[in-house]
């Protein structure tokens, strides 16, 4: 790393979150640590840029360049199920606006039903690394989002601050947030270069979020994205 490379503290703390990957149709699961598209899309709303508008064409690939590891402080947090409907109970009539849309257009003719997961009491800190005046500008954005902020899911909201501070070193950052306990205690998913060094591939890479058609040019778009997961031992 460079002398301009800063490190950004964040806390992602709710009682829900919910973190996709390869979510498929009516079965919306969820990882069990943050994705690499979820906390940057989070970044995006919180510096007010528009999906698919000229704005994110022009920082998501700055943003992209940042590394993350994530460190999982809480050592358990079941995953819930939601049996969820959307748009039943109304008239299409007099309510059209409340129920789904068919990709063609206009309203469906049956409610929207899914099922979603999420982790429930996860806390985790999140470490991005890259160039300091970006950095500055994510750090103030969090602070003062333009739009709201949630952890996967709208309804996934941040219980406590998220933006930790600026730090010179990633020893510092990983103070921040897990205090003097030993950093071999966590489960830490970081970022690698080479995929020897890597145990397992994620599609979150984010390229674009989109507002278009699934197969048009403003499509969302993922990157593969290679990471080490190292187990947590026992606290001494």
């Amino acid at each position: 790393m460079s002398a301009d490379t800063a490190y950004l503290a964040m806390m992602l703390d709710a009682p829900l979150q919910s973190w996709g990957f390869a979510s498929r149709f009516q079965r919306r699961t969820t990882g069990l640590h943050p994705t690499k598209s979820g906390v940057i899309g989070l970044v995006c709303a919180a510096m007010g840029l528009a999906k698919g508008s000229d704005e994110e064409k022009r920082e998501l690939p700055e943003l992209r360049k940042l590394t993350m590891m994530s460190i999982a402080i809480t050592r358990s947090y079941p995953r819930l199920e939601d049996f969820h409907t959307t748009g039943g109970g109304y008239d299409k009539k007099t309510h059209a606006q409340f129920i789904p849309r068919k990709a063609s257009g206009g309203p469906c003719d049956n409610p929207t039903v899914s099922r979603r997961q999420y982790l429930t009491d996860a806390r985790f800190g999140v470490i991005l690394a890259g160039d300091r005046a970006l950095l500055e500008r994510v750090a103030a954005a969090l602070q003062d989002p333009v739009w709201g902020v949630w952890f996967g899911r709208k309804n996934c909201i941040p219980a406590e601050p998220i933006s930790r501070g600026l730090f010179s070193t990633v020893e510092e950052a990983e103070r921040c947030l897990i205090n003097e306990q030993p950093l071999e205690c966590f489960t830490i998913v970081s970022e690698v270069e080479r995929f020897e060094d890597g145990t397992d591939s994620l599609s979150d890479q984010p390229v674009s979020f989109g507002d278009g058609a699934s197969s048009g040019p403003d499509k969302r778009q993922f990157a593969v994205r290679r990471i080490a997961v190292k187990p947590g031992r026992p606290m001494p």
